[in-house]
Formats: structure tokens, C-alpha cells, sequence
């Protein structure tokens, strides 16, 4: 009986190896095949409770954690990609950045606007992939992709490549996907000055008033090609910016100005707490050396700076009423829009528009943008004015002006004269507007003819300002609270009254507009909307839950006072006859 059995096992164990033979020799002798090395993660999953530290509120609250010890085997293919080369960060709402690397630059023949590209996963799921920009300190393209339902379960969340919508179906990853960097805990964006480099990180200071100390911190440049690495002290560590020393360029084998340097070198910052163990933050940031320009900029005395987000169908009227009343640079800081505003800036600057744009894809940064502007801007601004593109700056004394000429100051008239400013020990470095803030006024839809002339009753009493900041006045540390800045000990602040000027804020608009904001708040320190916290903030609107619901007379709130003053002026500076009627100028 033993003997049979034994046969019997000897038999199936012979038949078994002669046909995975053949199955193997068959199988690489195809001509239209290549074979292809793909890694899967192990089946082996452990549920967990919550995502690990650092993760975002956007994520959800349970994941599958996968054994990050790899399986490999060998499949057939049609073809064997790696795709776009990037580097991947998981922005809250579980979208996706994708830096495209340098070197793959170059692959990316398609238009890069229209539906020419998809995020591809290694479980095979995609999605599509928008263009967004090109970041402002290396000039690298970026995407966008939507992390798709069922890798949101899954830790570690993997990265996508970046592939052409033609080739959906034709590619399998030859290589094993690193997981994603998290915003959460990220070096983004670095500025180099003259005396020092300033770095953008988010997850280190994470409360309003509340940093860590400079000399628990260190800035790390590496060089990516020989691995190189040198260390600088800090000097400041506020909000979501840190300022440190220029490196010595000589560790990296070029001369004390950086002279031929054609390496990237990689910019973070290492943090050292006493009693915990040292950590290098992931980093997308990248340092370039200070260069003094070749030809100056002209300085303009009065600029105005603001981050938008699809703002194109209000933008137009903005501008050309700041213009008009004094502003001679718009610097424009975009965080992603997807709307028509390149074409709206575009049309504006071929009109005589000065306007700058910084592409500015990271979310609720506006902080760090502010005091971005502040560096990026100081070569070519005298005064900033940080403002909103649903806040325009009102003088009562303008009520009976008919139209403001070229040597009518208007809101320069704000800025302290020449002659007082250096003649006080302590000169004016900011100047603070106080803000009136108007409701729907009936309104239902956007105001076709602009937020000026559809929203005229607003609340009784103000509420918050908005500044003018000489930008030599900017303390070191470049603190802000959004639209005021933390001046050097040498100068002060000075506010002005409302019967001097007040900025006409357009808070609470028709619901179809106002309920964006619901979106995300674009301030680091300022809670979103759909976050049961805080409820009792300024930022809010009195009354409204956290939901983006449309409360029960929503158009007739935060009506005390009828107030049509600027209506009345910009329809009598901007209004236009055509055959086709009468209009406002930003409309024609």
C-alpha cells in the first residue's frame, strides 16, 4: 500500500514538472512579449485604528496597513514602462502632486493642457491627470491626480507614475513604487536672498504663536549626486518659515559663489529636540545660490499682492479699479486654479497691466505666501498692499471725484511724505484699513455687472483690516497675521480711521459663490469650515453651521446698512455706452 502511494506521488510530482517546463520554455519564445519584473506587496494586512502621526484630517480614520516586504515574480508584458519620472506628495482631500524630475522633462512631448495624462497605480487603478504649473524656485512641471477610492484604504499609500492616456492598458510598472511624501511633514519651497536662504516647511510649528526653537534646528543641503551633505544654523523659525545660512559652496566641489554649479542640491531642515532621536524632514525644495541681477528691475512705489484660487470672472474688475486709484504692480500668487485666469491676466497685461504671477500650489499656506511676496517682491515694490480680490479700497473723500487723473495721489495719500517719514525716530512701516464687510444684498447669482455694483448693504459695524507694509519695514522673521505684518523695532504701525478709508469687504456673496469657501480656508492657522472648531472665529460667518447649506434667507442677511457709495463712483468711472447699452468697463 506504501509503495503505491509513493508511486502515485512520484507520478504527479513528474507530471507537474514537465508541464511547468514546457509553460516556462513556451513563454519566453513569444517575439511580441518582453518580460518584465514587477514587485506586488505581500498579501500579509493588518488592520489599524487610525492612520499614523503626521497624517492629515482629510485621510480616513481606518486603513489597511501592508507589510512593506516585497514579493517579485516574473510576468509577460506588452511593453515595459517606467513612465514620467516624479516625485509624489498626498495633498489633503486625497489629491496628488506629482513633481515631474528633471531629467524626464523631456518626455513630455503631449500638450501638457487637455486630458493627455493619467496617474497609474501599482494595483493598476488610474486616474486622470491635470496640469497645474511650474514651481517658482526650480521652474519643475507639476500634475495633479485624484487618489482613486480603493487605494485610500491601503498604507502605505504608493505613488503613481505619470503615463499618457494613450498608453492606459499597454503598461505594467517595472519597478516598485516608494510610498508618497505626506504634506503634512514636508520641506516645499526655498527663496535665497543675499545674506541668508529661507525655507518653507509644513508639520513643524503648528500652532499660531507656538515655534520651535532655532537651535533645535538645522538646515541640510544635500547633493544628490555625491551625496555630499552640509549643515547650517538656523535663525529663525516662525509659523511655516525658517531662515538659515548660505552654504559653503566649496564642500561641493565649486567655488565660494557657486560658480558652474549645475548639480541640484536638496534643501530641508534636520530637527535635534533634546531626549529625542534627530530626523531629516522629506523635502521636494531645492537651493539655488543668490545672484545679483544683471539689470534692475524698475520700483514701483505702490504693488498689491493676493493668493487666488478661480477668481477670473472677478479679477478683471479688481485690477482695473486698484490701478485706478493708485496700484502700480499686481504681484499674484495662484494656488491651482482651474479656471480661465491665465487668459484674464494674459488680456490684462497685453491692456498696460503690470502684473506678476508666482504659481503657488500649496494649500493653506497663505501665511507663507505673504511673507514670500515679501522677498520675491523687494527688488521691485517699494509699499505692498495685501489684499483680497473681494476687498477694494474706498476713501469717502472720493464720493464727488468724476475721474481720478494721474496726479491725483488717491490711495498713495495713505503713505506717510518723504520728508515726515524720516524726520520721526520711529518711521510709519504699515498702514492698517479697517474692513466693512457687506452681505448678498438680495442677490441670488453672481452680479454680472461686479461685486461693486451687485452688493451694496453691509453689517454695522467693522470687522478686521487689511495693511500696507513698506517692505523694508518687515522684521527678519517675516511673521504675519495674513494681511499684517511684524515690522522691525525701528518702525510702527499706523491706522487710519474710517472716514480716511475703509476696504469694502465682499464677504458674504450670493450662495453660489460664497459656499466655495467651504472648500478649504487657504490660512495655515485658520480651521476649514467643515471642522466642528472653533465656531466662534471672525473668519466664519455668525450663524452658519459647518455644512455648505444653504441657510433659510441666506440673500438678505447681514443687511444694517444701505451703502451704494462705491457703486455710484466706479459706475460713474467705469461705465461704458455701446450699441448694445450701457455696461461696466470690465465687462466689455
Amino acid at each position: 500500500m506504501r509503495r503505491k502511494v509513493s508511486s502515485a506521488f512520484l507520478f504527479l510530482f513528474l507530471s507537474v514538472f514537465v508541464f511547468a517546463s514546457f509553460f516556462l520554455y513556451f513563454s519566453t519564445r513569444g517575439p511580441t512579449y518582453t518580460s518584465t519584473e514587477i514587485r506586488f506587496p505581500s498579501a500579509n494586512l493588518v488592520a489599524i485604528s487610525k492612520i499614523p502621526e503626521r497624517s492629515s484630517s482629510s485621510y480616513s480614520s481606518f486603513a489597511i496597513k501592508e507589510d512593506v516586504n516585497y514579493l517579485t515574480r516574473r510576468v509577460a508584458s506588452i511593453q515595459d514602462s517606467t513612465g514620467v519620472k516624479s516625485v509624489s506628495v498626498l495633498l489633503p482631500d486625497w489629491e496628488v502632486l506629482l513633481i515631474v524630475l528633471p531629467e524626464s522633462t523631456s518626455l513630455l512631448t503631449t500638450s501638457l493642457s487637455g486630458n493627455g495624462f493619467l496617474c497609474l497605480y501599482p494595483n493598476n487603478e488610474t486616474s486622470p491627470a491635470r496640469f497645474s504649473g511650474f514651481l517658482p524656485s526650480t521652474n519643475q512641471t507639476t500634475f495633479k491626480c485624484g487618489l482613486p477610492k480603493r487605494n485610500r484604504r491601503r498604507l502605505p499609500f504608493l505613488s503613481p507614475i505619470l503615463i499618457r492616456s494613450a498608453e492606459k492598458g499597454s503598461l505594467v510598472l517595472s519597478r516598485p513604487s516608494e510610498p508618497m511624501l505626506r504634506w503634512t511633514s514636508l520641506a516645499y519651497e526655498s527663496f535665497s536672498t543675499e545674506n541668508d536662504v529661507v525655507v518653507f516647511a509644513k508639520g513643524l510649528n503648528h500652532r499660531q504663536g507656538i515655534s520651535l526653537p532655532p537651535k533645535e534646528l538645522a538646515c541640510v543641503f544635500i547633493d544628490e549626486t555625491s551625496n555630499n551633505t552640509v549643515r547650517t544654523a538656523v535663525t529663525t523659525s516662525i509659523q511655516e518659515v525658517f531662515r538659515c545660512q548660505h552654504p559653503d559652496l566649496t564642500s561641493f566641489g565649486y567655488g565660494r559663489e557657486g560658480n558652474g554649479l549645475n548639480k541640484r542640491i536638496k534643501l530641508s531642515l534636520e530637527i535635534h529636540q533634546q531626549g529625542k532621536s534627530s530626523f531629516t524632514m522629506p523635502s521636494v525644495a531645492y537651493y539655488t545660490p543668490w545672484r545679483k541681477l544683471e539689470t534692475q528691475r524698475p520700483k514701483s512705489l505702490l504693488c498689491a499682492s493676493t493668493m487666488v484660487f478661480d477668481v477670473a470672472k472677478v479679477l478683471r474688475e479688481w485690477v482695473m479699479y486698484h490701478s485706478k486709484i493708485g496700484v502700480e504692480k499686481f504681484v499674484i500668487y495662484d494656488n491651482d486654479s482651474d479656471d480661465d485666469l491665465m487668459r484674464v491676466i494674459k488680456e490684462l497685461t497685453q491692456e498696460g497691466y503690470n502684473i506678476e504671477t508666482v504659481f503657488w500650489i500649496w494649500p493653506k499656506t497663505q501665511e507663507a505666501g505673504f511673507s514670500h511676496a515679501t522677498l520675491y517682491a523687494k527688488d521691485s515694490c517699494t509699499w505692498m498692499m495685501y489684499l483680497d480680490v473681494d476687498e477694494f479700497v474706498f476713501a469717502p473723500s472720493w464720493v464727488n471725484s468724476l475721474h481720478p487723473s494721474a496726479d491725483d495721489p488717491m490711495l498713495k495719500s495713505l503713505l506717510p511724505k518723504t520728508h515726515q517719514q524720516w524726520s520721526n525716530p520711529r518711521p510709519i512701516g504699515q498702514v492698517l484699513i479697517r474692513c466693512n464687510e457687506f452681505g448678498p444684498s438680495n442677490q441670488t447669482t453672481h452680479p454680472l455687472e461686479g461685486v461693486t455694483q451687485g452688493y451694496t448693504c453691509r453689517r454695522k459695524e467693522d470687522n478686521r483690516h487689511k495693511s500696507i507694509v513698506l517692505l523694508d519695514a518687515v522684521d527678519r522673521s517675516l511673521l504675519n497675521a495674513i494681511h499684517h505684518f511684524k515690522l522691525k523695532e525701528t518702525y510702527r504701525t499706523k491706522p487710519v480711521s474710517l472716514q480716511v478709508a475703509v476696504v469694502n469687504h465682499y464677504k458674504y456673496q450670493a450662495w453660489s459663490e460664497f459656499k466655495v469657501k467651504f472648500r478649504r480656508r487657504v490660512s495655515a492657522y485658520v480651521v476649514d469650515w467643515t471642522q466642528g472648531l472653533n465656531p466662534s472665529s471672525k473668519d466664519r460667518a455668525p450663524g452658519l453651521g459647518f455644512e455648505a447649506v444653504e441657510p433659510a434667507g441666506w440673500e438678505r442677511k447681514f443687511c444694517e446698512v444701505r451703502d451704494d457709495r462705491l457703486k455710484l463712483l466706479t459706475r460713474r468711472w467705469f461705465g461704458k455706452q455701446t450699441l448694445a447699452g450701457s455696461g461696466m468697463a470690465w465687462r466689455i
